[in-house]
């Protein structure tokens, strides 16, 4: 199996599953090994007394991409720690996207940073995850060390 199929089967696995990130509305724009991209739409229903994207919902989205990306070698990975700054708002109506990127995987753990950004392009968010694999995998295939 090529790792681009082992990322493909193991977000497909995820997904199936995950509940958090359907409901809100999220989608998977691109998987491959250490790396995804997850969008969401801002709705009213994620505005704040500011009239804009609550924080939650940003780190959620940010949360999300940081999964995916850390889970896309077949291996059940968790987040251990995870931090995030603000740098501009999320507006209403606003296509959201989260870029996840691998910066080291060693052992059992795991940096990733996570990029939020707006559709015209500006830095909404920047995130970083700490992962920590645990025991089992998305689906049986037989593991080579």
């Amino acid at each position: 199996m090529t790792p681009q199929t082992r990322a493909e089967k193991s977000a497909a696995a995820m997904w199936a599953t995950d509940k958090a990130s359907q409901n809100l509305g999220m989608r998977i724009d691109h998987i491959a090994p250490g790396t995804a991209h997850l969008s969401m739409m801002v709705t009213d229903n994620m505005l704040n007394g500011h009239g804009i994207c609550h924080g939650g919902y940003i780190f959620t989205l940010a949360d999300s991409a940081f999964a995916f990306a850390c889970n896309s070698y077949n291996q059940l990975v968790v987040a251990q720690q995870n931090q995030i700054t603000y740098l501009a708002p999320g507006k209403p109506n606003e296509r959201l996207t989260a870029t996840a990127t691998e910066q080291s995987k060693t052992g059992r753990s795991g940096i990733y940073d996570v990029t939020v950004t707006g559709e015209d392009g500006r830095i909404i968010a920047l995130f970083r995850g700490l992962s920590r694999t645990i025991k089992g995998q998305h689906f049986e295939e037989e593991m080579t060390t």
